[in-house]
C-alpha cells in the first residue's frame, strides 16, 4: 500500500513511519522544512515538501496514496495562543483530504485524543470508544472524519492518550511536568490529585495506527490507551522521586498560575477503557507503562 503521512518527522509518526514500512508499505511523509525532510527520508519515506496551508497539495498527495494517516497539526500556532486557528486548520484539511477519498473505501486514519471525551458528560465509568461529545474544538474534526464512513471513505480516529511516552517523546505533557517542577522547585498536582491520566507508550501507539490503516472498520473510534487512568498525583510523585524535589498540592485557583496552558487539563479526569479496541484489531500493548518508564530514568538524562 502506499501511504500518504503527514507529520511524518513528529514524535509520533516517527514510530509509525518504520512500522509501516516494516510491513511492506510504501510511505509518502510530508513535510514543511529541510530539517523535517531530512528526518522523513532517514526514516526510509518518499519526501513531499509542502504543508497543511495547501489544501491543493494535500488532496493531489492523498488521491495518488493507497490510504492516508494524519499526525500533522499547528502546535506552533497553538503555544503561540492561536488554538482556534490551529483547530480551524485541523478540520479543513480533514475536510479536504475526506473530500478527495469519497466513494473510494481507502483508508483514512487521523489523531484525536482521549481528552476530548470529558466533555461528554460521562460519570461513574471510563470513557469508551462509543462515546463522543457533540461538538468543540477537535471534536468537530473526529466527527467528521467518522462520518466519512458514510461517503464511501473507511475513516478512523485514533484517540491518543494524553501521555504519548517513551524515548521518542521530547516535547509532550511529561517533559512540561518536569520542566515544571525544575523551574518551580516542586512537582505539583492539583488537589487531591487523584484525577487519572491514561498513557500508552509510542511503540505501542505506533502500532494500532498500522493495524487502523490495515483493518479497522470504517468509521471506527479506537483508544491509543494502555495504562486506563493513572492518578495525576502519581505522576507528580514519579518526577519528584527522580529530581529528588517536594512533591505539593496545587489549589485549583492556583492551577492556570502554577501550569499555565495546562491549567485546565492537569485537573480533568479521563479515566478511559480500551477494551473495544483490543477486541475489536487484537492490538495488544506491550512496552513498559508509564510509571515505570519514569522510574527508567530517560526523561531525565
Amino acid at each position: 500500500m502506499r501511504v500518504f503521512v503527514t507529520g511524518a518527522s513528529g514524535h509520533i509518526a516517527s514510530a509509525v513511519v518504520p512500522e509501516l514500512t516494516g510491513a511492506g508499505h510504501e510511505v509518502v511523509g510530508l513535510a514543511r522544512s529541510d530539517a523535517s525532510a531530512d528526518a522523513v527520508a532517514a526514516l526510509g519515506a518518499e519526501v513531499l515538501r509542502g504543508d497543511l496551508d495547501d489544501l491543493a497539495g494535500l488532496r493531489k498527495a492523498a488521491a495518488a496514496a493507497d490510504g492516508v494517516l494524519h499526525f500533522a497539526f499547528k502546535h506552533d500556532a497553538m503555544r503561540s495562543g492561536d488554538f482556534a486557528g490551529a483547530v480551524a486548520s485541523d478540520l479543513s484539511v480533514t475536510e479536504a483530504i475526506g473530500a478527495e477519498l469519497e466513494g473510494s473505501g481507502k483508508p483514512f486514519v487521523a489523531m484525536g485524543g482521549t481528552m476530548m471525551v470529558a466533555g461528554a458528560g460521562i460519570t461513574g465509568r471510563p470513557a469508551t470508544e462509543e462515546d463522543a461529545a457533540d461538538a468543540g474544538p477537535r471534536v468537530d474534526a473526529e466527527n467528521t472524519l467518522v462520518a466519512m464512513a458514510e461517503r464511501g471513505v473507511r475513516s478512523s480516529v485514533v484517540r491518543l492518550s494524553p501521555v504519548v511516552h517513551g524515548p521518542l517523546d521530547h516535547h509532550g505533557f511529561i517533559p512540561t511536568l518536569i520542566a515544571l517542577a525544575r523551574e518551580k522547585g516542586f512537582s505539583g498536582y492539583v488537589g487531591d490529585g487523584a484525577n487519572r491520566w491514561p498513557a500508552v507508550q509510542t511503540l505501542d501507539a505506533a502500532r494500532l495506527c498500522l493495524l487502523a490503516l490495515e483493518k479497522a472498520p470504517a468509521g471506527s473510534r479506537l483508544h491509543a490507551v494502555a495504562d486506563e487512568g493513572v492518578p495525576f498525583r502519581e505522576i507528580a510523585e514519579a518526577i519528584g522521586r527522580r529530581l529528588d524535589l517536594p512533591v505539593r498540592s496545587v489549589a485549583a485557583e492556583d492551577a492556570a498560575g502554577h501550569f499555565g496552558f495546562l491549567g485546565a487539563l492537569v485537573q480533568t479526569d479521563n479515566h478511559t477503557s480500551n477494551a473495544r479496541t483490543r477486541k475489536l484489531l487484537g492490538w495488544e500493548p506491550v512496552h513498559p507503562g508509564l510509571l515505570d518508564d519514569l522510574a527508567e530514568g530517560h526523561y531525565f538524562d
